[in-house]
């Protein structure tokens, strides 16, 4: 291969790892990759807003032309940035071990819950002037839409705790709902037992009982379908305490799965700040990394200060300290 072919494919994975860098989630020290970040989550924004307000007969009646331009706008940035996104799949550390080719990388990428969440913000604008959704309902096009809503979890760690939670309580999870299934199904059993001569349409049959017995175990209430044999609201009552805690289970083990991600985070900022503080100072760069690294782990500032006074008093009492330095200067002592 010559030299002057060579440059140019080093120059385009150069600028492909740029581009890569500026549309995945930018760090505090990269101004650029920021604003990259604040247009799109702008761009996502107004399209959601004025998706809201086109519902609104008047408005979309009076702003049409309005409401056309800001789609196109959105759109067209949108796909430009789902084929970019395609491009630059190759450079993420997620397959840089992987073995796989570029295509076979770009294709797994496509099919990932982003790239389709992506390409779910512009399909229906595409479908919808190809001729291809003519007879569609636009409500259910403009619900469709919505789901570019879902594009601004890239961009919340809120959200990456909270996948990174479900995950990795996938089995207890499992065994939660299989728990509630189970109970689902005794429920809608035993009022089809109570209640099917007395309400024959209602109660009629288990699939039929099976509306009550889900609206009851998640406490939304069950409206017109209530039992009225003194079996059946003896029976409900025991299924509306059990639905309490069927509700509580899963709950509790995402809430306590969250809790442990949170911890984790706040351990992670916690041993950053014990080596920057390793010398008993914390300099200008060690400062910003730790910031930088606050706003990467989403800790507040006032969790952040905790940690770092915690840290300095923990360095302050330390017998190493003060056998090693000076009480008043801070100075290294010579050790015999």
């Amino acid at each position: 291969m010559s030299a002057v072919p060579q440059v140019r494919l080093e120059e385009q994975a150069s600028t492909r790892r740029r581009l890569y860098q500026l549309l995945d989630t930018s760090h505090a020290d990269d101004r650029t990759g920021l604003i990259v970040d604040r247009v799109l989550i702008l761009l996502i924004t107004g399209s959601i807003v004025a998706v809201i307000l086109e519902s609104i007969p008047a408005l979309e009646v009076a702003y049409a032309d309005v409401f056309y331009w800001i789609e196109v706008l959105t759109v067209a940035v949108f796909t430009v940035e789902y084929f970019l996104r395609i491009w630059c799949a190759i450079d993420s550390e997620e397959f840089a071990d992987s073995g796989m080719s570029p295509a076979e990388i770009r294709l797994r990428f496509v099919f990932s819950p982003y790239a389709i969440i992506d390409l779910l913000a512009i399909l229906p604008f595409y479908l919808l002037i190809g001729g291809v959704l003519e007879s569609a309902d636009m409500r259910f096009l403009r619900c469709i839409r919505l789901l570019r809503i879902l594009k601004l979890t890239r961009y919340s760690s809120a959200f990456d705790m909270l996948a990174i939670t479900c995950r990795e309580n996938t089995r207890p999870l499992a065994a939660a709902f299989f728990i509630l299934i189970t109970v689902m199904l005794l429920a809608a059993s035993g009022m089809y037992f109570f209640e099917r001569n007395a309400q024959p349409v209602a109660f009629g049959s288990i699939p039929a009982a099976m509306w009550w017995a889900v609206s009851t175990l998640t406490t939304v209430g069950y409206g017109d379908v209530t039992p009225i044999t003194s079996g059946g609201k003896l029976f409900g009552a025991v299924i509306t305490v059990i639905g309490v805690g069927m509700v509580a289970l899963p709950t509790g083990i995402l809430a306590s799965g969250y809790a442990t991600q949170a911890k984790f985070r706040s351990k992670q900022y916690q041993q950053q700040a014990d080596q920057a503080l390793a010398d008993g100072v914390i300099s200008q760069r060690e400062a910003s990394h730790l910031e930088k690294l606050r706003k990467d782990l989403s800790l507040g500032k006032h969790t952040a200060s905790q940690i770092l006074s915690k840290a300095q008093v923990s360095r302050a009492l330390s017998p190493d300290t003060h056998d090693s330095t000076c009480p008043n200067c801070g100075a290294p002592l010579a050790l015999d």
